[in-house]
């Protein structure tokens, strides 16, 4: 089962553009990233830049309206994930509560959707999905 690690900085909603991790802290976790990479569960990683050098794109009556960055709605936002693969919920929280994370941080733990466990007709409706998603992947 494919899981993502959410990392959600408190405090990240309202960094300056070019808002850097400090190198301590990059390399506290580096030697979690090196723990998922040795024990085989890592699939990607990618840390993000701030809400403020970013858009959002939002959909009211079938049109696109873009709101640039930073977002004055916004209590949490993501500054990075990985996605693992592992055996069970179990193993995905197991690898999160490993993370060197700070008082401010988060890690929310979700489940990535398989196409088996979409019913048929969805499944239908999705067709070329797989191949879409393995040719993105190399």
């Amino acid at each position: 089962m494919r899981f993502m690690l959410l990392m959600i900085p408190q405090g990240y909603e309202t960094a300056a553009p070019g808002t850097l991790p400090e190198a301590d802290a990059v390399a506290a976790m580096m030697k979690f990233n090196n723990d998922l990479q040795d024990a085989g569960v890592l699939v990607a990683l990618d840390g993000l830049h701030p809400p403020s050098m970013g858009a959002r794109v939002s959909f009211e009556n079938g049109k696109a309206s873009v709101t640039a960055g930073p977002f004055a709605e916004t209590n949490e936002v993501l500054g990075g994930y990985w996605i693992i693969n592992v055996d069970s919920l179990q193993d995905a929280i197991a690898w999160a509560s490993r993370c060197p994370g700070g008082d401010n941080e988060i890690i929310e733990v979700r489940q990535i959707q398989e196409f088996e466990d979409f019913p048929e007709d969805v499944q239908e409706a999705a067709a070329g999905f797989k191949e879409m998603q393995d040719s993105a992947n190399h």
